[in-house]
């Protein structure tokens, strides 16, 4: 090796630390970046954003409802990542769950189904003295003992509400069909069952109707459907749903948000719950389901491919647009006039921001309906805690049992200084009518 190349290396040498030292530093930031972006850590924290009707009922509820004003905060280290937030519900659902005691009953159905639900008293009297009940619809193939029901229902029980919660049909495992249909996205049929047999049981009883994701289209729709429905409900209240199907499936096939990653693996679950139930679907000679469209069924990679190849045909719709059009409550949700909270939240994986124009613009329209809109909480998540640990009850659980709490004193103040009636009341929240407003946090 000659004196210039020993040299060169020499010179050279003392450099290679400081290089390696510097590409670590660099692997160091890309990685905490990468963390800050994906766990949104830079987003500030905010109250709700607000958009409703300036009326005597609105003014009340956004007073004695602080939840619905106050900053939402969610914990500090994950809580600002709606994917977190999404993720941590569907695998945990809630921590430290309870397990209220119920009551199951079967409710058999004009085409030979058997709906469920279950029943569960209240722990104690309510606020107001009145005998009040929870007509309360999960989220997409659940149940009365998914985890957060079981939370959110021990909570209401404690506040003095009676909870009547719908077994989706074919959702409850051991539990074979009785007739070969399924659950669908906006069938009203098993919710209706319930919500009648309620109102027979407990005649002096006033209903607050609930519904999670796909639930709060059904209880949209249902109330929606026929002003008869509406008779003793106090109020409604819709947590991240969708409104309209047929706008939805093409965002969900999108790869903005994961989306299309969220629409694979529902279709998965949605999968194996019908195959679970083939040889019910399959075996009754009134079935519009033949072994054909449950052999496609396994190549499905889409919900809304599943949706088209069996769920629509339960109801006989003949296209996928007819079904998402005739089962979506965005055509009925105008005709709700009992007070009505839609909850939503903008970092929600499942539900594109364009859907949430829906809601927006029938609270601006109508003197009945508040429109919240958080900047986190994911979808159905909303979990509150410091740091790190999520605690046991949800912004989303107590926002609910507030808001219903508000409404129930609303109209028993009205009623004992003017004496009139539940009815009067109702209409009488609703008719006074001014210009919209939307607060943002």
């Amino acid at each position: 090796m000659s004196a210039t190349e020993d040299s060169d290396m020499h010179s050279f040498g003392p450099e290679l630390p400081a290089m390696f030292d510097g590409m670590k530093l660099a692997a160091v930031a890309t990685v905490l970046y990468i963390i800050v972006r994906c766990l949104n850590l830079k987003s500030s924290t905010a109250a709700p954003e607000i958009t409703y009707q300036d009326t005597p009922l609105s003014r009340y509820l956004l007073k004695f409802c602080p939840l619905l004003t106050k900053e939402y905060i969610p914990p500090l280290l994950w809580g600002k990542s709606g994917h977190l937030q999404t993720v941590l519900y569907g695998k945990m659902g809630r921590v430290n769950t309870p397990t209220p005691c119920g009551v199951r009953k079967f409710l058999p159905m004009h085409d030979g189904a058997t709906a469920t639900f279950d029943l569960f008293e209240a722990l104690r009297d309510h606020s107001t003295g009145d005998d009040i009940t929870m007509v309360i619809c999960p989220g997409i193939g659940n149940h009365s003992e998914k985890n957060y029901i079981r939370t959110f229902v021990d909570h209401s029980q404690r506040q003095g509400y009676r909870c009547a919660v719908l077994n989706h049909l074919g959702a409850l495992p051991n539990m074979e069909l009785t007739s070969p249909r399924m659950f669908t996205y906006g069938c009203t049929w098993e919710f209706a069952a319930m919500v009648s047999y309620i109102k027979q049981a407990f005649p002096q009883t006033l209903l607050v109707v609930v519904g999670f994701s796909l639930g709060g289209n059904i209880v949209c729709k249902f109330l929606g459907e026929s002003c008869l429905n509406e008779d003793r409900v106090l109020c409604c209240i819709s947590v991240c749903q969708g409104y309209s199907a047929l706008r939805a499936q093409e965002t969900f096939l999108q790869w903005d948000q994961c989306r299309r990653i969220y629409n694979f693996l529902l279709a998965d679950k949605m999968k194996k719950l019908i195959l679970s139930h083939r040889s019910s679907l399959l075996g009754m000679n009134s079935s519009n389901i033949g072994d054909a469209d449950l052999n496609r069924l396994y190549a499905a990679t889409s919900l809304m491919q599943i949706d088209d190849r069996v769920m629509r045909k339960f109801h006989g719709y003949s296209s996928l647009k007819e079904y998402y059009e005739k089962e979506s409550c965005v055509h009925y949700i105008h005709k709700v006039t009992v007070p009505l909270l839609l909850l939503n939240s903008l970092d929600d994986p499942l539900i594109h921001q364009s859907l949430l124009a829906i809601p927006r613009t029938l609270a601006e329209k109508k003197p009945n309906v508040i429109f919240a809109l958080t900047q986190h909480g994911g979808h159905l998540g909303f979990f509150e805690g410091a740091v790190l640990f999520p605690q046991p009850l949800t912004w989303m659980d107590k926002v609910i049992v507030e808001y219903t709490n508000t409404i129930c004193h609303w109209v028993k103040n009205q009623a004992a200084c003017q004496g009139n009636g539940y009815q009067d009341m109702q209409d009488m929240s609703t008719s006074q009518q001014s210009t919209g407003v939307t607060l943002s946090g």
